[in-house]
């Protein structure tokens, strides 16, 4: 009995610690913190761009797009009518024309809104719809209220939403909000706008997600659009 009293303490920790050398070994040379962190986000470029374009592709099945901006709208295709197609691809297709035009379509802006979510800056486009829903405000007491939620959500610093503008924006958005208007946010949106439009909106046009996207509204729109019959 001794003896076998004495054996057991080594098979009992050999046998939970072989498992966890096969994961170390096979799963992530990392230490397991830094596992579980990488495991919250995607692991590479290819997996964001495919996971875009996927939810891009939901628009053949009428579904919504993710997202936390009630201001985003549904992304909506029905193959079946052929007006409603060719309606959609001409607005997909009109994405690459101009900023202003992506901006001034819901789905131009569910889309984009979901490109920048796979960068970790879809801040910056919430930021700039809450700004555009402030402007629609009329009453002096919700305006002042939206101001303030809308400065401790976005502007001021370490703000759970926080977009990248300068310190003296910052500053001047801060002395607005004592006697709040309807554009005392202009400023910081403009340069937020700005900022989407040189940086982000060029990036959304090459991803390989856009791109496959208006190559199938260009055939849509050609499929949907059949030369008329000539009569003689």
């Amino acid at each position: 009995q001794a003896l076998a009293a004495a054996a057991l303490p080594p098979r009992a920790l050999r046998c939970p610690l072989e498992p966890v050398t096969i994961l170390h070994t096979t799963c992530c040379p990392a230490p397991a913190a830094m596992c579980r962190t990488l495991a919250a986000f995607p692991t590479n470029c290819l997996e964001r761009a495919k996971e875009f374009k996927t939810r891009l592709g939901v628009f053949l099945h009428k579904s919504e797009l993710g997202s936390g901006t009630g201001s985003v709208g549904k992304f909506q295709w029905d193959s079946k009518h052929s007006k409603e197609g060719r309606n959609f691809s001409e607005d997909v297709l009109g994405w690459r024309e101009s900023f202003d035009l992506l901006l001034s379509s819901k789905n131009g802006v569910a889309a984009f809104h979901a490109f920048l979510k796979t960068e970790f800056s879809e801040e910056n486009l919430e930021f700039w719809l809450a700004c555009e829903e402030f402007r629609k405000l009329r009453s002096a007491t919700k305006l002042a209220s939206r101001a303030h939620r809308i400065f401790e959500e976005f502007i001021c610093s370490e703000a759970p939403k926080e977009v990248n503008i300068d310190h003296e924006t910052r500053e001047l958005t801060r002395t607005n909000l004592q006697t709040p208007t309807a554009m005392c946010f202009d400023v910081a949106q403009g340069k937020t706008r700005t900022l989407m439009e040189k940086d982000s909106y060029p990036r959304f046009l090459k991803s390989p997600a856009y791109r496959d996207l208006a190559a199938e509204a260009a055939a849509a729109s050609a499929s949907a659009s059949p030369s008329e019959p000539s009569h003689t």
